[in-house]
């Protein structure tokens, strides 16, 4: 299944873009420590709706009982992150309480006792975070659009982190995210400069590309490798490739876990083609059996052919399949 799509923590274009869901949270505080944990866990396909058909972000590991983890060892906070943001993103659909004890169950489930209770923490601070942000955003003094403003926000909310988190937290959660957000005010900035002409600004962007760090690069290029190898995949299923022979391909080109998520996507678009042809095909035959019948007649079959086969939501995109099709 797809993931969620990662979200920096750093909206250029204004923190509102960051902080516009948390103004939904209740003004009292909703402490970790009081919110009870289902042992069971959750299903995100059922846990929300916007988080349907997604896995959640954050690969947490169980450690095997040959490599138990070491009790002090370091968190994976770029994971944890990803794993908070992920719950986080259902605010307004399930209330914070709900979703922490979905994110703290979530920890239980992967993670060693001691490490748990430092996750748990560590999501503590994540929400206290976020809360703050709120009150950020409303600081009249950090308005603007230019770079100079965009500079002043990036600032005052690294200085809010630096304040409720930790060094290590601080850099584990959020460096790369800084990286990419100092890359782009510095683009930005050469961009909206007037003192450069248009080869000034490539000569400055190229400075710019030059000093990227590697594993920045790679984020950048990671999208068009990835259409790349989808490239590879057309051209080998055309030559009658098999899902293994796919599977290694991707596997070798990206790694074995995006090769399994990919496969995973391929099945799911293949289950929903199909699932298509199947209606199409008894469409067709409810129309041939409903040629007298009256419009309102004719529709009442196909909405309950329809509600027969589909989810509300896929429902939606039942028009554009059917407009390949003649009445």
């Amino acid at each position: 299944m797809p993931r969620a799509k990662r979200v920096t923590g750093f909206a250029l274009s204004g923190l509102a873009l960051v902080c516009v869901t948390w103004l939904l949270w209740p003004t009292e505080d909703a402490s970790v420590a009081s919110v009870g944990v289902d042992p069971q866990g959750g299903s995100p396909q059922t846990f929300a709706r916007s988080l349907q058909g997604t896995v959640p972000d954050g690969s947490l590991r169980i450690p095997s009982a040959s490599q138990p983890a070491a009790p002090q060892a370091r968190l994976p906070y770029a994971e944890l992150k990803r794993l908070f943001d992920y719950y986080l993103s259902a605010v307004g659909e399930r209330d914070l309480a709900a979703i922490t004890q979905q994110v703290m169950a979530e920890i239980d489930h992967a993670m060693t006792a001691s490490q748990a209770a430092a996750a748990k923490q560590l999501l503590g601070k994540y929400l206290d975070f976020k809360r703050e942000l709120v009150a950020l955003e409303q600081n009249p003094a950090l308005e603007g659009t230019g770079v100079q403003a965009m500079r002043q926000r990036f600032t005052a909310m690294q200085t809010l982190r630096q304040r409720i988190f930790s060094q290590e937290e601080d850099q584990g959660m959020f460096g790369f995210d800084d990286e990419l957000d100092r890359d782009a005010l510095a683009r930005l900035e050469i961009s909206q400069n007037p003192a450069l002409n248009a080869a000034q600004k490539r000569d400055q962007l190229a400075v710019v590309d030059a000093n990227m760090s590697a594993a920045l690069r790679a984020d950048r290029e990671a999208p068009r490798q990835v259409i790349k190898v989808e490239d590879m995949v057309q051209k080998m299923r055309a030559n009658g490739a098999s899902d293994d022979e796919v599977y290694r391909m991707r596997a070798k080109e990206l790694d074995p876990q995006a090769a399994s998520r990919l496969a995973e996507v391929d099945r799911e678009e293949q289950a929903w083609k199909n699932r298509i042809a199947t209606y199409l095909a008894e469409r067709s035959k409810l129309l041939a059996a409903h040629t007298n019948a009256s419009d309102a007649e004719r529709q009442a079959a196909l909405n309950a052919l329809q509600q027969a086969q589909f989810s509300a939501d896929e429902r939606r995109r039942l028009a554009a399949y059917e407009s390949l099709v003649s009445d």
